[in-house]
């Protein structure tokens, strides 16, 4: 089985409903040299991809950042942009960032110097602080409009809001979290031990590309709802449905750049650094912030979230549908408008 990239099927979803697909602008990337983490440790010769939409007003003022989901590119993004999407470029120059690990910006499948194990751990805030020398030391933008993103790229956004607070005007973290519920940490968990104990895996240094059939069987299941499921899926057709999740035609996902992202993920906590406490971190945020929550989440629970939006007198835009972890793109019509209005005003 190949991999599903986080929000794939939102993602089809969007692109149908929107009719057409946007022009597909060419990849850029940004070389950061010798990038230093959090840790302490360095990525080696750290390059950045992003794709830009729209244009650039004279004092810069109008951008907004998009940062990728758990396993996702900045390519799949577009199909999100537009005038019915969450973010429409006739009006803002959005950049489409690449997370670290993705297997497009810097991650251990691409590293020559690091590769595969040798790649160091990297964390959520490694990622923003990535994004941070990508805009202010290569493309010489000091404040943006706003950041926004999905599902990890949600939790990019609070860190954003949290590590530079005074960086932006605006951020729309949708479907993403502050920090980690025990009900989040044990899917995760169950993730990388399915790929850490899987027959091929070899400690990470493979020869052959592990398929990890019970990853994505695991991950699948979390991104809807059982209602959903039972509602879409025949029981007799389970096996079609896996197949036809096959072949979705989006290649796999590398091994070892999905356990970076997911101990990435596994690590993230906006209060870290602030006494682990949410109420202390929010007297950091001064940007105005919309929260976009999945009541029936079964990815990233919604709770702490919705919590850090009322700290900070935030908005918080609930979905109810039992499209799940995939209401972004399921329950576009209803949430695409008031984030654009959110964008705007």
């Amino acid at each position: 089985m190949k991999f599903l990239p986080l929000v794939f099927l939102s993602m089809v979803a969007c692109a149908i409903a929107q009719g057409e697909s946007l022009p597909i602008p060419e990849l850029k990337y940004a070389e950061l040299g010798d990038f230093k983490l959090e840790s302490g440790a360095k990525i080696r010769d750290c390059r950045i991809a992003y794709h830009t939409l729209g244009t650039l007003n004279a004092d810069k003022s109008n951008v907004v950042l998009w940062p990728t989901w758990f396993t996702g590119s900045s390519k799949q993004l577009i199909e999100l942009t537009g005038p019915d999407g969450y973010v429409d470029p006739a009006h803002f120059y959005v950049i489409l960032v690449d997370a670290l690990g993705g297997g497009v910006s810097s991650s251990p499948s691409n590293s020559s110097s690091q590769p595969r194990m040798e790649f160091p751990d990297f964390t959520i805030r490694d990622m923003v602080n990535s994004q941070y020398k990508l805009l202010t030391e290569n493309l010489g933008i000091k404040h943006i409009h706003a950041v926004m993103g999905i599902s990890m790229g949600g939790m990019q956004t609070f860190q954003w809001i949290v590590s530079y607070p005074d960086f932006m005007d605006k951020a729309v973290p949708i479907v993403g979290s502050p920090q980690l519920t025990a009900y989040d940490m044990l899917l995760w968990r169950s993730e990388a031990s399915a790929i850490e104990e899987d027959k091929d895996w070899n400690g990470g240094n493979y020869t052959v590309e592990p398929r990890l059939d019970a990853v994505a069987e695991i991950h699948t299941l979390a991104l809807t709802t059982p209602e959903y499921r039972v509602r879409e899926t025949p029981e007799n057709k389970i096996s079609d449905f896996l197949e036809d999740t096959d072949k979705d035609g989006l290649g796999r996902m590398d091994a070892n750049d999905w356990l970076s992202q997911l101990k990435a993920m596994m690590s993230h906590n906006v209060a870290a650094l602030f006494n682990n406490s949410l109420e202390d971190t929010a007297k950091k945020v001064k940007a105005k912030v919309m929260v976009v929550a999945s009541k029936q989440d079964h990815m990233v629970n919604p709770t702490p979230a919705v919590a850090f939006a009322q700290m900070i007198n935030g908005t918080v835009l609930e979905l109810s549908g039992d499209s799940g972890h995939l209401a972004p793109g399921f329950e576009k019509a209803t949430a695409a408008p008031k984030v654009r209005d959110f964008l705007s005003n």
